[in-house]
């Protein structure tokens, strides 16, 4: 609700002026209102037609020219401050002038020749990826599955506790609790030891659960601790947040997936039934991109730099000669041009033969993925998504439902998760490649936010996401045509809610 509300603040000083506008035309200007409101459908129009022509998603798109169109001045504001890239310039400046990170030198041609070997097509989208994003393929030495946030976080804490040079720590929600202060006893104490402690949070993702005493605290303790964006003023950047989580040690561990740092995320608490969450840990070279992640971050956005020595792959271990395929580890971001998260999606279900399974909280899709879903369902793939069945958000809850239909008449098998809340991001396809990370099936996910996801290819973590996926299906209730409802007044309020779903 306090997310909803901050919302609704932001948009009221262009509702105000609509309004303010709207007086002084009927007050004042009345003998130029013909000719005003002329001069002013022209400009929105042109400004229509600039919309029109822009490589945006169509569903964003017309959100926005219905909210112009209604509120020429109003809308304008609106989609100036929030709505247009050129909002995000202040974010790229702030990567641009930072030093650059020492380069990657790491030689994946090789890797992209084994895969290409037999799989030729999913070759060339792994390689887009890379070249995207900047991040590098790596030979897969171990990754560790973790199916519930309970099982992930003892882990955690057990790898912490055998730090020797650094952690970093970067999460969209940090909360007092139970998880964090156990973390944060070893984290005061790994400081105080020598060892370099760096925590970054997203400052509007933790507003109402982390305060900045709470943050000058840990600086107290020897922890160095930076808020993302901070929300001072209202500004174009609010919608640009860090929804990224990883935690890295010393170079060679890195966790990840969809837990943050509080205790529903490892059912300590009860918020909303039994909560859904998966994640993972990577051991090896792959763990650089992480490392490199944090830094680039880090070295833009605090001032601070992270040393270079800090960017070099781990020394070999006893692991280094075993191999379990491959995992490419990248952030999206909305500074890029292209979405390279939601490309890859409609790559991977493109690309998918027998079957192409999902873990997704929210479900509100941007048209070209909608569309990719409902083409591999048409032509036999089993496509399934599951959903959590006791909601977090109630109205972004009943806009996923609005893309239920579609996609159920398609032949997308979809479900919910009684016991609760499904928190996990996630996705297999055809038992050789998946994705665990950070990324919603949501416009905000998959365009407005920083995200970090990792692609496995062949690797043993892809039979433990599976396994454990069937396992969690048979706690769903499957959602069908039948038990949907009807009608043309849910006809109607899906409609409505579907044009406005960029938003949430």
């Amino acid at each position: 609700m306090n997310k909803i509300i901050r919302r609704v603040v932001t948009v009221l000083p262009a509702v105000l002026l609509q309004l303010v506008w709207l007086y002084v035309l009927f007050k004042w200007l009345a003998p130029w209102t013909a000719v005003i409101d002329l001069a002013l459908s022209i400009l929105a129009c042109l400004f229509v037609l600039y919309l029109i022509t822009k490589r945006e998603e169509s569903t964003y798109k017309i959100l926005w020219l219905l909210v112009i169109l209604t509120f020429p001045l109003a809308g304008a504001l609106l989609y100036l401050l929030f709505g247009n890239k050129r909002t995000t310039k202040p974010l790229q400046k702030k990567l641009a002038d930072v030093e650059p990170l020492p380069p990657d030198v790491c030689d994946t041609d090789p890797l992209y020749e084994e895969i290409a070997s037999e799989n030729r097509r999913f070759s060339q989208t792994l390689r887009l990826v890379q070249e995207r994003t900047g991040s590098m393929l790596h030979v897969n030495r171990r990754a560790d599955y973790y199916p519930l946030g309970d099982d992930m976080f003892p882990v955690m804490l057990a790898e912490l506790r055998k730090a020797e040079k650094f952690i970093f720590v970067e999460y969209f929600i940090i909360e007092n609790g139970y998880l964090w202060d156990s973390m944060v006893e070893i984290l005061a104490d790994k400081a105080a030891s020598g060892i370099d402690v760096r925590v970054l949070y997203d400052d509007l993702g933790s507003i109402s659960t982390y305060t900045k005493e709470a943050a000058r605290e840990l600086r107290r303790k020897g922890i160095r601790c930076e808020a993302f964006n901070p929300l001072v003023i209202i500004k174009g950047t609010l919608n640009c947040r860090d929804h990224r989580k990883m935690l890295i040690i010393d170079g060679k561990t890195a966790f990840s997936g969809g837990v943050n740092l509080a205790d529903e995320y490892i059912n300590h608490v009860e918020k909303y039934g039994h909560w859904k969450d998966i994640g993972f840990r990577l051991t090896g070279e792959a763990v650089l991109n992480f490392t490199r992640m944090f830094a680039q971050f880090w070295n833009a956005f605090t001032g601070e730099r992270i040393p270079d020595e800090y960017l070099q792959a781990p020394a070999a271990t006893e692991e280094k000669e075993r191999t379990d395929g491959y995992v490419l580890s990248y952030y999206d971001s909305p500074l890029r041009q292209d979405a390279v998260s939601n490309e890859l999606y409609i790559e991977l279900l493109s690309q998918a033969q027998d079957y192409a399974w999902f873990y997704t909280p929210y479900l509100m899709p941007g048209d070209a993925l909608m569309e990719a879903f409902v083409r591999a369902a048409r032509r036999g793939v089993d496509v399934r998504i599951i959903m959590p069945g006791v909601p977090d958000k109630k109205l972004v809850y009943r806009m996923s439902h609005s893309f239920y239909p579609e996609l159920l008449e398609a032949g997308v098998k979809i479900y919910e998760y009684e016991p609760g809340f499904v928190h996990a991001k996630g996705c297999i396809v055809d038992d050789i490649v998946g994705t665990v990370g950070t990324v919603n099936l949501d416009y905000r996910s998959l365009f407005l936010h920083f995200e970090n996801n990792s692609v496995f290819y062949r690797a043993s973590l892809l039979g433990v996401l599976k396994a454990d996926y069937e396992r969690t299906l048979e706690k769903c209730r499957e959602r069908t045509t039948d038990n949907i409802g009807s009608g043309f007044r849910k006809w109607v309020m899906d409609g409505v809610l579907r044009i406005f779903a960029p938003l949430c």
